[in-house]
């Protein structure tokens, strides 16, 4: 019954997305990858019992606009037992399964991401075996919650941004796909590669043998564009403020701001402005820095979703944050691949101080 309903909810909000975006070399089902064309990840919910909810009216707002695809971060060490207890884990899996059940109510698809903090990671590449212990048990625990659901509704993301050598992490993602596939047969698998799931990585990730798969990278270029005003004070990022998109040497605002920052003794503040330089300085930053992926996909046809992009608001022009998330959308769209901004509501999010959708965020999202 509540399958059946999740289904009946989602097949009467469908916003239909172009055929020409399904790859016809996966064993991916169309529905899903329609399913996966726009999204959005909501952090922090899942984080602790008592984290806020997303307001509902929002979200209701961003479905009716056309946003398909909610990712949902699940902290791993939450579900895993080397680092909870099983009272904590059997909260965690309700919290969870009310949370997809709410979100499918709304109308969206949703990919139950394992997003592990430091202390998985530590142990990812401390102790292998271990880890593999951990997370297998965690996605077992987690086929419990979406086995309630349609496999056109819940998608199973198995590790974000996994921090560990990357023929490594191509033996443990087979592995572990390999065995989530035995627990979830018809659900999408969704893996990306090693060092922050970025497109030059993905030359070093070879598609797995499981043909039910969509491969994510994650794109945060330039990262002194997109993470100026650094929440960490001891991180360079943080002294950055106004810089524009694009990063161009003969922008006056990009001058004055180097001067600024090379008067003020901040090297490191400096330098990462000149990485922005030199990743713009043979065209399209954007285009130029997603061509590994497009690469890629030409040589595997397997599909592909940008299911992290963002800029941290609090620094960034507003102007050139809209710029810069359209060129996003826009790359990802001509490749026919989904996207997933990050995120809803904190310091990257597309509300505003009052907690409403931001008009020109979502307008630049949808290429409005």
């Amino acid at each position: 019954m509540r399958q059946w309903l999740a289904a009946a909810l989602l097949a009467a909000s469908v916003v239909p997305v172009q055929a020409a975006c399904v790859m016809t070399d996966s064993a991916v089902p169309a529905a899903h990858l329609e399913a996966l064309a726009r999204g959005i990840n909501l952090a922090g919910w899942m984080d602790r019992p008592d984290a806020p909810a997303p307001n509902f009216e929002t979200l209701k707002t961003l479905r009716a606009a056309g946003i398909t695809h909610v990712r949902l971060p699940v902290p791993a060490e939450r579900v895993m037992r080397r680092f909870a207890s099983e009272a904590t884990i059997e909260q965690q899996l309700a919290m969870v399964d009310r949370a997809v059940m709410q979100l499918v109510a709304l109308g969206f698809s949703v990919s139950i991401d394992l997003h592990p903090s430091s202390k998985f990671s530590a142990l990812h590449r401390s102790d292998p075996e271990a880890a593999m212990q951990a997370m297998q048990q965690a996605w077992r625990s987690l086929a419990t919650v979406i086995d309630n659901f349609t496999p056109d509704l819940v998608f199973a993301e198995l590790l974000n941004e996994p921090d560990i050598d990357p023929v490594r992490w191509q033996r443990e993602a087979e592995q572990l796909a390999q065995f989530v596939r035995g627990l979830l047969p018809r659900t999408t698998l969704i893996v990306g590669p090693t060092n922050w799931q970025r497109a030059d990585s993905l030359p070093s990730f070879k598609p797995l043998p499981d043909r039910n798969v969509v491969y994510a990278i994650h794109f945060y270029d330039p990262m002194a564009f997109t993470h100026q005003g650094h929440w960490d004070p001891a991180d360079p990022r943080a002294a950055i403020h106004g810089l524009p998109f694009p990063v161009r040497p003969d922008d006056p605002k990009v001058q004055s701001l180097r001067a600024q920052l090379g008067a003020n003794g901040q090297h490191e503040s400096l330098h990462e402005i000149d990485v922005a330089l030199a990743q713009g300085a043979s065209g399209d930053l954007i285009a130029v820095q997603l061509e590994p992926a497009v690469e890629w996909q030409q040589r595997y046809r397997v599909p592909l979703i940008i299911n992290e992009f963002g800029v941290f608001k609090e620094a960034a022009p507003v102007d050139s944050r809209a710029r810069w998330l359209r060129g996003v959308v826009a790359a990802a769209q001509a490749h026919c691949w989904g996207w997933t901004h990050w995120e809803f509501d904190q310091g990257f999010g597309l509300t505003d101080r009052s907690g409403r959708v931001d008009p020109a965020v979502l307008d630049a999202l949808l290429q409005r």
